[in-house]
Order: structure tokens, then C-alpha cells, then sequence
């Protein structure tokens, strides 16, 4: 139904894709994968029209079509679900479903309907966690957003359906919801390209798999003949370690003891957590991983006892944090751990920063000491970190708190939206962390992640901690049964 024959396209001197060809047969999944910077990005934009090609054909249902922007794609049904979401904030989970055609009655928008419209669709494809219809899309979770988004792309009927890391930040249940609600596309004839850096998923999902790397097509294989090992030498042209090397046990004293700590998010909740090991937290969207770190962080204020070397410390703000030792890599890193329009120097040096300067010698220092220990990609120190890729965005996030030399370092969702190989490398950092001796606290969506590079794992549900094991004691069945129970 969709062919692309040798696809080019430059932006000055660089060459994103090079002759590039692909094809999307009616009723499939097909994976798209590849490195950050492999094109794949670009790949999708031309087929949305969002850019042109410089050169190559495409071909919908055989006839050659020119996609000069947004609204010819939609005409021709294709339809994209972005990584980076496309939401408008200040208005509500409907009126964001059906921006641009909203049911009117007399010439009027005709909110009820439009409410109970969002409603049935919510219903329909089986999405309970996006909530209130009514609700302002500011005031929920990065996850939930992301399911508006899909509920958005799925209101219409789409021929080729586009989506570019979905499941980044869902859970393991809702990413079964919505691998039913593709399969249920697919045999209804509609094609689907899917982009994800998650092998598991891909090898579940997808009925063949491009994988594209540094511009090129690498090649096209059905799903079933191709293993992680030998995809992911086909996405970065070499051998991975370990998939998950989950670092060395060697728990030292207790680095961090919070007792009943509690607010509206977080619910008498009580753990400790040691130097040199890794505390894995588990559970769905919606429990409350992510408010029991911005409590631990200050963002959010709450009652009970965080003790830290055994001392008691009052955390009211990130900067009783940080003087505790406690830092804090957030879910959302363009929102809320980068400075997206700074550059990466300016980023890396904002926590020594005071009243808008830091010195320059000192800047150099702890810039160039950052690149060089965590591999970061950029031109230079005044690069806009925008324009880095997410791992190297990831990897910034961390840098500048590993200055500080923490105790204490709370990753939630490090591997958000980042390809294979900055998985490995982040992976790498908390591997370095453990064995300097510091203690990780790691929040992830990722359900074989977080199970295998954790040495304890506490499952989490409806703000609180359910259960807590040694991670080799329990299956991802017995965590998901506990996760889902009423």
C-alpha cells in the first residue's frame, strides 16, 4: 500500500537519508529501527509532510503521490503519533482528541457530545488510565499524555498508522492494551510502522523489521528470522555486552531511610535503601512512582521521617536535597532536568551556577570533565542542547548531578525515549555509580529493566510499597499478577 524508492534527503551538508527504500504492505506491523540520527525520524516526517524529499519517489497503492504537507498525508490516510507529544496544554483531554473537528450543533462546539464522544473512545480502545474526559491535559502524568495522544490518532479511521516510541512511558499492562488495540488495526487491513528502541517488544509485535543506520538501509527481514543479538549488531554495526548487566551486589550501610512518609500522592510509605546497591521500584502508570521521587526530591512537600547516614534531614525544597546528598534525573528531562533553549556547557555547569554566572575556568573544568567521563556527542560546550540526541540529552541530565559527587541518585525513566546503544551506555553509568559506592533508587517503566538491573525490587501500587524482593526471587508474571491485583 506505501512504497519508497530511493528516498534522499540533505539538510545543509548532512545527508540524512541516502537512497533509502522501504515498503508498508496492507495488514502489517512493520518495525522501523536504528541508532538516534539513523534517519528514521526524517524517514517518517516525509511520509507525514513534514519534509520533502530532495529526491526518490513514493507510491501510494501503487499510484507515484507527492505529500507537500501535513493535510496531504491525512488525505491520503496516514497518520503520525509523534515521540515528542503534540498536546495542547491548556485544554482538556477532548478537546484534544478532536482538535481541529469538534462536534458542533447550530454552528456551536457541542461540549456534550464532545465529552461523551472522548468518553466512548476511551472506553472503546480499552484506555481507563487517561481519566477524566473533562480534565486539563497540564494536570496529568507524561504517560497519560502519551495515551491521549494515541487515543487522538486512533479517532480517526488512519490507513497507515505511524508511531514513533509509544510505549515509552507505559507500563507493561498498558502496553499489552495497546498492542491488542494494533493487532485489531492490523486485521482490519491497516498498516502500521512502529518505532521503538524495546527489542522485546518488537520481536512480540512486528511482522518484518527495517533497520536503518546512519542514513542507509541496512535491510528488511521477517521479524521471526532475526534474534536481539543480530538486530542490534544490524542497528549499530557491532557487539553489545550483556543486554542488562546488572551490576555487582556489594551493599555497604544504609544510605537512605525514609519512614511513613505520606501527602496526597504518596502513601505510608517506608524502605531503606543501601550504599552500593540498586532499589528497583515497579508498578503501573498511575501509582505513584514518580511523586514518591519529587517527594524524596522536595518538589512535593509531605509528613514522616527521610533519614540519610542514619541523621534525619527536613526536605522541603531540591536544595535540601542536594545538600543532603540526594539528586534526582526526572522523567521528563526537557520539562524538568534540561534547559532546553541553554547550551550544553550552560546546562552542565547550572548547579554551580549562582546569581546567573559561574566562573570560567571552573566551567571549562566541569564541561570538559563531563564530556570526556560520560561520552557526550556535541560540536561543543555551546551547542544547544536541543539539538542533541535524547541519549546524549540523558546523559547531560546525569553529568551535571555527578558533579556533586551524590550519596544518593534517583533515575526515573533514565532510558526514556533513547536507542540502543545510550540504553547501554546508561546502563554503564549505573553500573559506575554502584561500584563508586552509591546508592541507586530506579523507577522504570520498562518491566525486564528495572527486574534485571535491580538488585531489590519494591513493587509499587496506589502510592504505596505492596511487596519488596531480592529481583532473582521473583518472574515478571508474579510482579505483573501483584502489580494488576484489586
Amino acid at each position: 500500500m506505501l512504497r519508497l524508492s530511493a528516498v534522499t534527503k540533505r539538510f545543509g551538508g548532512v545527508v540524512a537519508l541516502d537512497h533509502v527504500d522501504f515498503e508498508l504492505r496492507a495488514g502489517e506491523i512493520h518495525a522501523l529501527l536504528g541508532e538516534n540520527g539513523a534517519g528514521k525520524s526524517t524517514l517518517i516526517k516525509i511520509l507525514g509532510g513534514i519534509h520533502r524529499p530532495d529526491a526518490g519517489d513514493i507510491f501510494h497503492d501503487g499510484q507515484r503521490v507527492e505529500i507537500h504537507d501535513v493535510a496531504a498525508a491525512d488525505r491520503l490516510g496516514i497518520r503520525l503519533i509523534h515521540q515528542e507529544l503534540s498536546l495542547a496544554p491548556n485544554l482538556s483531554v477532548a478537546e484534544n482528541i478532536f482538535l481541529g473537528r469538534e462536534p458542533r450543533r447550530l454552528g456551536l462546539l457541542d461540549r456534550r457530545r464532545m465529552f461523551r464522544e472522548a468518553e466512548r473512545l476511551r472506553d472503546e480502545l480499552g484506555l481507563p488510565e487517561i481519566g477524566d474526559v473533562r480534565a486539563r491535559v497540564s494536570e496529568l502524568s507524561v504517560a497519560r499524555q502519551q495515551l491521549v495522544e494515541i487515543a487522538r490518532a486512533l479517532s480517526v479511521k488512519a490507513r497507515v498508522l505511524v508511531l514513533d516510541e509509544p510505549t515509552a512511558s507505559l507500563s507493561e499492562a498498558e502496553t499489552e492494551r495497546l498492542f491488542v488495540i494494533l493487532r485489531q488495526l492490523r486485521a482490519q487491513g491497516v498498516g502500521i510502522i512502529y518505532i521503538s528502541h524495546r527489542l522485546e517488544e518488537i520481536q512480540r509485535l512486528a511482522d518484518r523489521i527495517t533497520v536503518l543506520r546512519d542514513g542507509h538501509s541496512v535491510g528488511t527481514q521477517t521479524a521471526a528470522e532475526l534474534s536481539q543479538t543480530e538486530l542490534i549488531r544490524w542497528m549499530v554495526g557491532r557487539e553489545l555486552r550483556e543486554h542488562y548487566p546488572r551490576p555487582p551486589w556489594k551493599p555497604g550501610a544504609v544510605a537512605l531511610t525514609v519512614r511513613h512518609l505520606r501527602n496526597a500522592q504518596v502513601n505510608d510509605v517506608s524502605f531503606e535503601l543501601h550504599y552500593g546497591e540498586v532499589l528497583g521500584f515497579a508498578g503501573l502508570v498511575g501509582a505513584g512512582r514518580t511523586e514518591l521521587a519529587q517527594t524524596l526530591f522536595g518538589v512535593l512537600p509531605a509528613d514522616g521521617e527521610i533519614l540519610v547516614d542514619g541523621r534525619a534531614v527536613m526536605i522541603r525544597q531540591p536544595s535540601d536535597a542536594l545538600a543532603a546528598g540526594i539528586v534526582l534525573v526526572p522523567e521528563d528531562r526537557k520539562r524538568e532536568g534540561l534547559v532546553m533553549t541553554g547550551a550544553v556547557g550552560f546546562n552542565l555547569a547550572l548547579p554551580w551556577t549562582r546569581d546567573g554566572h559561574v566562573n570560567a575556568s571552573r566551567r571549562a573544568e566541569i564541561v570538559s570533565r563531563a564530556v570526556r567521563d560520560f561520552a557526550i556527542k556535541a560540536t561543543g560546550p555551546e551547542q544547544p542542547v536541543v539539538n542533541l540526541s535524547g541519549g546524549n540529552q540523558q546523559k547531560v541530565v546525569v553529568a551535571k548531578w555527578m558533579e556533586r559527587q551524590p550519596k544518593i541518585l534517583i533515575l526515573d525513566e533514565p532510558t526514556r525515549g533513547v536507542d540502543v546503544g545510550a540504553r547501554e551506555e546508561m546502563f554503564g553509568i549505573i553500573r559506575r555509580a554502584v561500584e563508586q559506592g552509591m546508592a541507586v533508587l530506579l523507577i522504570s517503566s520498562d518491566l525486564p529493566e528495572v527486574m534485571n538491573l535491580s538488585h531489590r525490587l519494591a513493587l509499587y501500587r496506589d502510592g504505596r510499597i505492596v511487596h519488596e524482593t531480592p529481583s532473582q526471587a521473583i518472574t515478571a508474571e508474579e510482579v505483573m499478577a501483584e502489580l494488576t491485583r484489586n
